[in-house]
């Protein structure tokens, strides 16, 4: 089954072009379904490129998918132009009264700052508080997984001294856990981060449950007992070129950055990289709409956060 984009999304003609099934909003009101509606909160610079990425992953999957996006203020993107902003973005006052089967919260170059020196921090507080009676299952991603941990356990940032940047080798702790159906017991995922996650301070000081962690990365994948709130720390939905591309900004910036590990074939740079997440990274967001979103969302999308009461949780 397809997502429903609005028609001239950038997203629609590329996904096109992949044989991504994809149905515009005009083509959409001819279907008698009752979709999932998904809200993503894109934080990134580059905000067509996340979209892109986003929409390829949600787009495997035989569930039939409603995206909105959501920008975090009206301020004016240097790397997105203002009037993609205005035609396809939301603002969080028209979203407020909705309700969401899943939101994704993607990653924010954030790493070295601290949460209260950012400038939209009492804004994401207020967006993760809402979702409790308006989203059935939140997803957060990398930067996202640092501040939901600060906003529901009251964790202080842990970072690394130097950027973790790289592919690598993880493995999954829990046989039988439906969001990890179908990994294998060991499987890669490229992260881009100065955030550390290190998986006895989250079990010390959390009550979530860890699937997935790594030697090096720490801990990858965690949730609720509940199923409501997903944490990747690193970026599954990531293309084979992206972390070539942020490599060389930074490069080109003066930032003297590490060469992504396990990532150019030979560690060598002049070489072209490919994608060995690729997999991965589409059962998992597969897994997240079935098993976290569809399987346990109500049947009435007015419904959603009538049927669960939030418990605080641990730590705070």
């Amino acid at each position: 089954m397809p997502i429903k984009i609005p028609d001239q999304l950038p997203a629609a003609e590329v996904l096109g072009q992949e044989n991504i099934f994809v149905m515009t909003e005009s083509r959409a009101v001819t279907q008698n379904i009752r979709p999932l509606r998904v809200l993503i909160l894109n934080l990134m610079p580059k905000k067509i490129e996340t979209e892109i990425q986003l929409m390829r992953m949600l787009s495997n999957s035989p569930l039939q998918v409603d995206v909105d996006l959501l920008r975090i203020d009206d301020r004016e993107s240097k790397n997105t132009p203002q009037a993609h902003l205005e035609n396809f973005y939301h603002d969080f006052e028209q979203v407020r009264g909705n309700n969401y089967d899943g939101m994704i919260i993607t990653g924010a170059p954030l790493g070295l700052v601290e949460f209260e020196e950012v400038i939209y921090w009492p804004r994401i507080v207020e967006i993760i508080e809402w979702s409790h009676q308006h989203v059935t299952s939140t997803l957060f991603l990398c930067w996202a997984v640092q501040a939901a941990l600060k906003a529901l356990y009251g964790m202080e940032k842990q970072t690394h001294g130097e950027k973790l940047s790289g592919v690598y080798r993880h493995h999954r702790l829990d046989e039988h856990e439906p969001l990890l159906r179908g990994f294998d017991d060991e499987f890669v995922a490229p992260h881009s981060r100065y955030a550390a996650f290190d998986g006895d301070l989250i079990r010390a000081h959390t009550d979530l449950q860890i699937f997935a962690e790594s030697e090096e990365a720490g801990v990858y994948l965690a949730a609720t007992k509940d199923c409501r709130q997903v944490f990747v720390t690193g970026h599954p939905e990531y293309d084979a070129l992206t972390l070539d591309g942020e490599y060389r900004r930074d490069l080109a910036a003066g930032l003297s950055p590490v060469v992504p590990v396990n990532y150019y074939p030979d560690n060598d740079p002049d070489q072209t990289p490919r994608a060995t997440w690729r997999s991965h990274g589409h059962l998992l967001f597969s897994n997240w709409l079935n098993y976290y979103v569809y399987q346990l969302t109500s049947y009435r999308v007015e419904d959603i956060g009538k049927v669960f009461t939030y418990q605080q949780p641990k730590g705070q």
